[in-house]
């Protein structure tokens, strides 16, 4: 029995040497490696073709946006030089502002013209002289647009004090001297703050082809985190230098009724935008959207007891087809007067139908007055 155990015990000696390494020969054998554990097989890169992928990517991108970052750069510079005003312009003290305006006809009441955002006294140029035959018309660049100083902010309750003080320049506003205002797209909202503060001062209020209201458009509040310098103004000036988006954008908004921009017509809606301030002026008013007013404050103009009307382009598609008739209730003036075929510009696309609104609030203003 000693000598089975002796036996057995020798046996055990020899497997453990095997599981160790040795063996009766002192001789090594060559161990397996261990199997790696769950936490370091974690640890090991799984995907290093993707990773160095990746890594090139970045770093592409990261030399493009260097490349046109300089190149943005570069071109700003290059461009850098402002245009002039054009030359025999006349402006007038408005309140703060240096205001840059414009008149024709000699006799008969007075009409006040009004545009809209990145609209100037020239986009009335259609217009004006048929109002003239019959009235005293005079119209203004708020400031922001046009040839007006810059001077902020940009909102409805500025442009509305540059406009109450632009009737004191021009004396306006007295007996006998009260004139008809005309807001064209967010102009509206001017025109209809105005009559709110000065009812007194005024003759009529026609909105034409805006609500007034301040619905929010205008860029995404984003823009302004995306499109920073120097890469806004690249944009900007490469835009303005290429005659096809300046068609693009008047083409949409003023539709075939509207006559093809020549070179005189393009610089018309190009200079104001290369004056020195403009683009300043641009991004302010871009981060704070189209202005307006709120639905309740509009709605104040339905107790003013003045003439009224509301005029917009049949196939306006700024708005909805329901926004003529909801203005025109909302600030109590008759049915609103649609222009068939007419888009955003109506001033532009059909002037004569404007102006035959224009007479007949003129009248309408006359009556109320005697």
């Amino acid at each position: 029995m000693t000598a089975d155990l002796h036996r057995a015990g020798a046996g055990d000696g020899n497997e453990a040497g095997d599981g160790s390494g040795g063996g009766e020969d002192g001789g090594a054998r060559p161990a397996s490696a261990p199997a790696p554990l769950p936490a370091e097989r974690a640890r090991r890169p799984r995907h290093p073709r993707l990773r160095r992928w990746l890594r090139r990517t970045a770093l592409g991108c990261a030399v493009v946006l260097v490349a046109v970052t300089a190149a943005s750069f570069v071109y700003n510079g290059v461009t850098a030089g402002r245009a002039a005003p054009p030359r025999g312009l006349r402006y007038v003290q408005a309140a703060d502002i240096r205001t840059r305006y414009q008149t024709w006809g000699t006799a008969g009441p007075p009409v006040v013209l009004v545009h809209g955002a990145f609209e100037s006294v020239d986009t009335w140029s259609r217009l004006a002289p048929l109002l003239a035959r019959d009235h005293r018309v005079y119209a203004l660049d708020l400031t922001g647009d046009g040839y007006s100083e810059r001077r902020g902010p940009y909102t409805v309750a500025h442009f509305t004090r540059q406009l109450l003080g632009f009737l004191d320049a021009v004396h306006l506003g007295g007996p006998g001297e009260r004139p008809l205002l005309v807001g064209h797209s967010s102009g509206a909202a001017v025109v209809t703050e105005a009559a709110l503060r000065a009812p007194g001062r005024l003759g009529g209020v026609m909105l034409l082809d805006g609500d007034a209201l301040d619905t929010g458009a205008g860029p995404p509040p984003a823009f302004k985190y995306v499109l920073i310098d120097p890469y806004r103004t690249s944009l900007l000036r490469l835009g303005l230098g290429i005659d096809a988006v300046i068609r693009s954008v008047y083409d949409a908004q003023c539709g075939p009724a509207c006559p093809r921009l020549d070179a005189a017509g393009l610089d018309q809606w190009r200079r104001p935008l290369r004056v020195p301030g403009a683009e300043g002026a641009l991004w302010s008013m871009l981060a704070a959207g189209v202005p307006g007013l709120p639905a309740h404050q509009v709605a104040r103009l339905a107790g003013v007891r003045l003439p009224k009307s509301v005029v917009f382009g049949a196939q306006d598609d700024v708005f909805t087809r329901q926004t003529p008739q909801e203005t025109a209730r909302r600030i109590g003036a008759p049915p609103a007067t649609l222009i068939p075929g007419a888009r955003h510009l109506t001033m532009i696309s059909s002037p004569e139908a404007v102006a035959t609104a224009v007479d007949r609030l003129t009248s309408a203003s006359s009556e109320a007055s005697r």
